[in-house]
């Protein structure tokens, strides 16, 4: 004797059916018309062998058969019922983990956090740190907030926040301000520029944009992470590159310059999860994110 178990659309329909005793309310609640339930329990009947209806007036009246199976599918979806509203509300209740850069959270993120909070209340918000280890594909991590290059990994559901925009930026401690912060853009030729091995392709990028060929500029101190990177240009220890986000606090509180502004890159600021994974916070936190880099200061 088989098993198997019939068709999981008929029982569904033939469960809504006999809870409601009525096929009309059952293609209601289920979406559907009232043939096509009727045709769910006509495959059923077939599957099992048994008839689970017969006609009572203008109405149905479930057989002997019909009630075991009623009283068995209404006990097995109600537990399920169960079940996945708990496993729903324990995904509710679960911390948003989102990963991204330490410069991009401790320049960016963090001074927001405040403002977040408030906007998001129930997103429970997570934050991990790392530079070039964070994969939402491995468990432990909801979405990634990162700036990279299209195209996008297929399995990967992209929130473009906004274009990626970089510029050289200084210190008015620096000694080298008062010469370079009226001079052209070919004046960074000779200098000694801060750089970062995180990002070695942004100062090649912003050259090639300003007419500059890459190999004329002179790499002096470097650092790990942009992190670094932008402290030393604040301490004003030389000429940074930056993405404008990562210093708008610092350029509207006058430690930095930007005298030659700032250039599109191919790059955009994005939010990445796993098509597998989607989870409607991560759509909130998009928005808000999108929104947020609008109202930032230039």
């Amino acid at each position: 004797m088989s098993r198997d178990l019939p068709p999981l659309n008929a029982l569904r329909a033939f469960e809504a059916t006999a809870r409601l005793n009525s096929v009309s309310q059952a293609a209601e609640q289920l979406h559907v018309t009232h043939g096509a339930v009727s045709r769910q329990l006509k495959v059923l009947e077939e599957h099992l062998g048994v008839s689970l209806f017969v006609k009572d007036g203008r109405g149905l009246k479930l057989t002997d058969a019909g009630i075991r199976l009623r009283d068995a599918s209404a006990e097995a979806f109600e537990r399920l019922r169960d079940v996945c509203a708990e496993l729903t509300q324990s995904s509710a209740d679960a911390p948003f983990v989102l990963g991204c850069s330490g410069s991009l959270l401790a320049r960016w993120l963090i001074p927001r956090l405040g403002r977040l909070n408030a906007d998001l209340p129930d997103l429970r918000l997570h934050l991990s740190a790392g530079d070039g280890d964070l994969d939402p594909r491995r468990p432990g991590l909801d979405a990634l907030l990162v700036f990279a290059e299209p195209p996008w990994p297929a399995d990967m559901q992209v929130y473009e926040l906004c274009s990626e925009r970089i510029g050289p930026v200084m210190s008015p401690r620096f000694a080298g301000y008062e010469r370079l912060r009226q001079a052209p853009a070919s004046a960074l030729c000779g200098e000694a520029l801060l750089h970062t091995t995180s990002r070695p392709q942004a100062w090649p990028i912003w050259a090639q944009q300003h007419g500059i060929e890459p190999g004329a500029l002179k790499h002096g101190q470097g650092f790990e992470h942009l992190y670094y990177l932008l402290e030393a240009a604040v301490a004003g220890l030389g000429v940074a590159i930056a993405p404008q986000p990562l210093v708008a606090e610092d350029l509207r509180a006058g430690r930095l310059v930007a005298p030659w502004g700032f250039s599109e890159t191919p790059a955009h600021l994005a939010l990445w999860l796993p098509k597998r994974a989607a989870d409607g916070r991560a759509r909130q936190l998009a928005q808000w994110l999108k929104a947020e880099l609008l109202r930032q200061p230039e």
